[in-house]
């Protein structure tokens, strides 16, 4: 059977209009965020599988000053090879928000699209009656994040 199509709510636009007026760090450190709030469906998904908590460590890393943007973009790249190589959709497209955080320490750009990984990672990872709520749940964490009222650093509850 086919996935169901990813649905985003209107909130994403006001997101990402949010997000072009932000600076580095703080779109770095959202990107993480977003992308460690769905790391368990990757690892429920790939047990053994580090790349994609790697590409949020080194996400985290690359924030505190402690590694190079050249090591966050291999993190970046790794993670984003373990979404190729994932099974699972949810799972898949958390390594991909993973990936998109470290490779935000290249260029801003990529926070969006992690964001916008992580809810489609909720999104595939839930029951298609609760896609909706889940969605707009997260979207939400995210734009009060953007808007200076973050939750600290908190996982998401499953």
């Amino acid at each position: 059977m086919a996935e169901p199509a990813f649905k985003d709510v209107p909130l994403r636009r006001e997101i990402e209009d949010l997000a072009k007026q932000q600076d580095h760090h703080t779109l770095a450190c959202w990107a993480t965020e977003s992308a460690a709030r769905v790391l368990p469906i990757f690892e429920a998904y790939q047990l053994e599988d580090l790349r994609a908590r790697d590409a949020i460590n080194a996400g985290r890393g690359w924030i505190r000053g402690e590694i190079t943007m050249v090591d966050a973009r291999k993190a970046a790249f790794a993670a984003h090879a373990a979404a190729r190589e994932a099974d699972n959709i949810a799972a898949s497209a958390a390594s991909r928000a993973a990936g998109h955080a470290a490779a935000t320490a290249h260029v801003k750009g990529h926070a969006v699209h992690a964001a916008t990984y992580a809810v489609k990672a909720i999104f595939y990872d839930c029951l298609m009656e609760e896609q909706e709520r889940r969605v707009l749940e997260e979207r939400t964490w995210q734009y009060q994040y953007l808007l200076g009222g973050n939750t600290g650093h908190g996982e998401r509850t499953r």
